[in-house]
């Protein structure tokens, strides 16, 4: 079964938006939008890390990415605001990790597939990985679910309740190093911030719960990267900037539709209260 690159590249997405979905409802609630896009930009310097050493891309994209996450987190409050630290460091680790691969001698690169990803190039071992890292980000998220929840909405409720906020935010960091370390093969270092927001946005206005919205975000994840897999291939066009493409469709229709019921439904109640009266 997984001869057919065509499967082993929906796998691939599937794999990554099980993982990046969830953990992108967290990014929403604690406004950490830039931050998943400051880890992404980072993944650049790991992957000339791999290039150089010969070392396996996931192990380098996720150490730089957990070192930059870490580096931000410890200099928070010591004088820098978070969004000045974050501008500084994911413009200057994307440039690095640009120059670095440039200066890189007697090796065939294709940037534009790191850029952008080149799931339809998913191996065995890459699909292996994925879901591994999936797994694990599932895993973890599912595990430490009410600290990581508790802490997002009250650090001194969770540390009431016996969760360290501080822990919480670590294993969040991690998680969302995971996520940035697998998908790059399937939409690229510029494009995983997008899988990681959109969907949990998308799914936010059909949600009471926190749980319900990780799982809606989830499936319409999953949605977008099947359609957008099957979309790129009819159409011709990139696979991961298609599968990104269907998710900001799937926001799009999803607030007008909203916003049209939330009027439609307005309208009958004040029609309702010109009646009885």
């Amino acid at each position: 079964m997984f001869d057919d690159f065509l499967v082993r590249a929906a796998f691939a997405s599937v794999g990554v938006a099980l993982a990046a979905a969830p953990l992108g409802c967290f990014v929403i609630w604690r406004r950490m939008a830039y931050f998943g896009d400051a880890t992404a930009h980072a993944a650049v310097l790991g992957i000339a890390l791999s290039l150089t050493l010969s070392a396996p891309l996931f192990v380098s994209v996720l150490g730089v990415c957990f070192l930059m996450a870490m580096t931000v987190s410890s200099l928070n409050g010591k004088g820098f605001a978070m969004d000045t630290l974050l501008g500084v460091v994911s413009h200057s680790s994307l440039a690095v990790g640009l120059v670095a691969v440039s200066f890189l001698s007697g090796v065939r690169i294709d940037l534009m597939s790191y850029l952008f990803g080149d799931i339809l190039a998913v191996g065995r071992t890459d699909l292996m990985v994925i879901w591994g890292g999936a797994l694990v980000v599932v895993a973890l998220v599912a595990w430490r679910w009410s600290g990581l929840l508790l802490s997002t909405l009250n650090p001194d409720l969770a540390l009431a309740s016996g969760f360290n906020p501080k822990r919480e935010q670590f294993i969040l960091t991690v998680s969302l190093a995971i996520v940035v370390a697998v998908a790059i093969k399937v939409v690229g270092v510029l494009l995983i911030a997008a899988m990681l927001i959109v969907p949990a946005a998308t799914a936010r206005p059909f949600s009471r719960t926190p749980e319900i919205m990780a799982v809606v975000s989830a499936c319409l994840a999953v949605v977008a990267s099947l359609t957008g897999l099957r979309a790129s291939y009819v159409f011709d066009t990139p696979t991961g900037p298609t599968i990104v493409c269907v998710s900001a469709f799937l926001f799009v229709m999803t607030n007008l539709m909203t916003r049209l019921i939330r009027s439609v439904s307005l309208r009958k109640l004040l029609k309702r209260d010109e009646l009885s009266l």
